[in-house]
């Protein structure tokens, strides 16, 4: 069976499509990523489409299924690598990627991933020295 690689890097998932996605193999994508995420704990996801020239309705409804799952799971998404012609395709079937976040490649997509990443880290600092304060008093 066809499969996808989803690569580790730090807190992050990769995941770069390099073939034509087919109904199936997306599907398959979302379970394994789902998985991977649960299994390594990962704060952020990074799907690399630029070999994608077309996208689908059904493609593009999984995208956004998996950045609903993964956000559930504690991840951020972030699409890089989007052909024009692939968004102008979204846009006319009047899909909107709720959730997704998107950047033109990989190092400005990570770069929004470690951002986030900051952000949720520096929330919960806050958080917690509010507790700690509220407890001492």
């Amino acid at each position: 069976m066809e499969r996808i690689p989803i690569l580790k890097m730090g807190n992050f998932l990769l995941v770069t499509i390099q073939v034509d996605m087919h109904d199936r193999l997306a599907i398959t994508l979302q379970d394994d990523l789902t998985s991977r995420i649960t299994e390594t704990h990962a704060h952020g996801v990074l799907i690399d489409i630029s070999a994608l020239e077309i996208v689908d309705s059904f493609i593009g409804r999984i995208l956004g299924n998996i950045a609903k799952m993964s956000r559930v799971l504690d991840a951020e998404t972030v699409v890089v690598g989007m052909q024009p012609a692939v968004a102008i395709t979204l846009v006319e079937l009047g899909l909107s990627l709720t959730g997704i976040r998107t950047a033109l490649n990989v190092e400005k997509g990570m770069a929004l991933l470690r951002s986030s990443l900051n952000q949720t880290t520096n929330q919960i600092t806050a958080t917690k020295r509010r507790a700690d304060d509220d407890a001492e008093d």
